[in-house]
């Protein structure tokens, strides 16, 4: 019995420790996963199926917080965020030994581009990068190092408490009331040119646009500020925006490893 306890309790702290790099919602994930599958090529599509036996991206999109309660996958802790300057180029920035979310991205790409990995390993890591193309898209994921990307700046959300950080990963989606195939629905329109203007760049180049956005996170709310209606009036709509770059931009992404 004492060492059932001890399991509990040490799954607890694991959770506890690792809010801080949760990234959207599972609602949010979800909204991207369905977006990008939207927007495949037939091909790749097909090729995923195989892959994950007809799972879909939305389903296998919040994976990777789900194993963060899992000791074994430890590693991957640190491949859900990168921190640097807002001013500073990625490459002039001191690196993260453990991983980061660009390193991340890239490596599960070679990963599942490379014709000798297992069955296995490309089921993890098409679930890993789903994960991951959607965390980018958060953009206090590419935040600043010394308050945890937002966590440690307090406010309220309609009253309770919460931070910076989690009214951009879920208060406001989760407050918006709309299921995530809804939520989907409900993005705003763009046409085929449209889709591929917000496709272009590379992954270096969503980083640094999500490190310009983070900016003006962090200029929008101070230490303690009360946030309700007007906060998500103004905000939401930007991350609507976020969640369909996400989707359309893993679209890109598995379109370039599959299709």
């Amino acid at each position: 019995m004492n060492k059932f306890f001890k399991k509990i309790s040490s799954i607890f702290i694991v959770l506890f420790s690792t809010q801080m790099v949760f990234a959207w919602s599972q609602t949010g994930h979800r909204v991207i996963g369905e977006v990008a599958a939207n927007n495949l090529k037939h091909r790749t599509l097909r090729k995923i199926n195989k892959i994950t036996n007809y799972e879909s991206l939305a389903n296998m999109s919040t994976f990777g917080d789900e194993i963060k309660s899992d000791d074994r996958y430890k590693k991957f802790y640190s491949w859900h965020f990168v921190n640097f300057k807002e001013n500073e180029k990625y490459n002039e920035a001191t690196k993260n030994p453990e991983g980061d979310l660009y390193q991340a991205i890239n490596f599960c790409v070679a990963t599942l581009k490379d014709k000798n990995t297992s069955l296995e390993d490309q089921k993890f890591y098409l679930k890993m990068l789903i994960h991951f193309v959607g965390d980018l898209h958060q953009p206090l994921h590419v935040g600043h190092e010394e308050d945890k990307g937002g966590n440690d700046i307090k406010v309220s959300w309609f009253g309770k408490s919460s931070n910076l950080h989690r009214v951009w990963d879920g208060d406001m989606i989760d407050d918006f009331g709309m299921s995530y195939t809804e939520l989907t629905d409900n993005l705003p329109y763009a046409n085929k040119s449209q889709k591929v203007e917000l496709q272009k760049g590379s992954v270096l180049d969503w980083v640094y646009e999500s490190q310009i956005l983070a900016a003006t996170v962090y200029s929008s709310a101070k230490m303690d500020e009360k946030l309700s209606y007007k906060y998500s009036y103004v905000y939401l709509p930007v991350v609507k925006n976020q969640l369909q770059k996400g989707g359309l931009r893993l679209a890109k992404i598995l379109d370039e490893i599959y299709g």
